[in-house]
């Protein structure tokens, strides 16, 4: 039987090196893991993880919450899903997939959360095993997420510099943190520029920003740019301009956030602030793994650049003189 000095001998290392490996892969390099997994694979050495669960007292199985409807953000959640398996998995747990925290049976020894809203903090807060919340949140609970407000500031000197005049904000009609600092970087860069805020909220569904276009299209003159807090919203926008017979990106230019699908099924493709949403679930996972292995020490919160893709719904910038 292949044993631990077996694979630190292959591997030119210490077993300690493998054990760590083994089991606190957040600890050490790329390199030094891809080493002592290549040796493990080569001997067929396989660790003993349920009797190491057994002496933790752990079940070696990580939940992910999603608390919001899925219809309205798919396929967003399965790259999220892509990268906290990647984590967790590494890590030797197993990944449980829960909808409804009311029917939540079985152990665990952690959670990672997404979706929540402000009344969700309260039970979140009581559960007795670590937490990571995929979403900014002002609870003062772990979490990873984009930097939400840079990304609209990002949007919104994008519509500037392609030198659209009027900036409307379409937000989602929710008054949680994510959006609140998406809203934010917007207002950032339009009061800098003396102008006053044009807001408008929905929910995030494509049909209910699309009928708001065909309905108040007298509302809309030409040389606007929408600056939407979600790829759905702004989708609805675009069909409504383009039902109306209105000019994308000539006269009106569209702007999403998201980037993880439908900005490139759209027609003619939309600009949008591109989220690293499997590299987010890929921190979310390691994240827990190291608070799990840390007896709930706080790990405090990452935030993600967003990278603004700039394609079909927004004018070229004007060359200089």
């Amino acid at each position: 039987m292949t044993t631990l000095a077996d694979v630190a001998k292959r591997a030119n290392v210490s077993k300690m090196t493998v054990s760590r490996v083994i089991n606190h892969p957040e600890q050490v390099t790329e390199e030094l893991k891809d080493l002592v997994f290549k040796a493990m694979k080569e001997l067929d050495y396989t660790p003993n993880i349920a009797a190491k669960a057994l002496v933790n007292h752990r079940s070696q199985i990580v939940k992910l919450l999603i608390l919001e409807e899925i219809d309205t953000t798919e396929p967003y959640y399965m790259y999220l899903l892509m990268g906290i398996a990647k984590a967790v998995g590494q890590a030797h747990y197993s990944l449980q997939f829960v909808t409804d925290p009311l029917v939540d049976n079985g152990t665990c020894d952690g959670y990672i959360i997404t979706g929540f809203r402000s009344g969700d903090f309260e039970w979140i807060k009581s559960l007795t095993k670590p937490v990571i919340l995929f979403g900014e949140n002002t609870a003062g609970i772990d979490f990873v997420d984009s930097d939400n407000q840079y990304g609209t500031v990002m949007a919104t000197k994008h519509a500037v510099a392609c030198g659209y005049q009027k900036l409307v904000y379409i937000g989602m009609d929710v008054n949680e943190s994510f959006e609140l600092s998406r809203e934010a970087g917007y207002r950032q860069v339009v009061e800098e520029r003396g102008q006053l805020p044009e807001i408008l909220r929905f929910k995030n569904r494509s049909t209910l920003t699309q009928n708001y276009i065909m309905e108040n299209w007298w509302h809309f003159a030409p040389d606007t740019c929408f600056i939407c807090s979600s790829d759905r919203l702004a989708i609805g926008i675009e069909r409504g301009i383009l039902a109306m017979g209105g000019q994308i990106p000539q006269d009106f230019g569209v702007i999403g956030f998201d980037g993880v699908f439908l900005d490139q099924v759209s027609s003619p493709k939309l600009t949008t602030c591109k989220q690293a949403i499997t590299k987010m679930g890929e921190v979310c996972g390691e994240l827990l793994v190291k608070k799990i292995n840390e007896n709930g020490a706080s790990q405090g919160f990452r935030r993600f650049l967003p990278q603004l893709m700039v394609r079909e719904t927004t004018r070229p910038i004007p060359k200089e003189n």
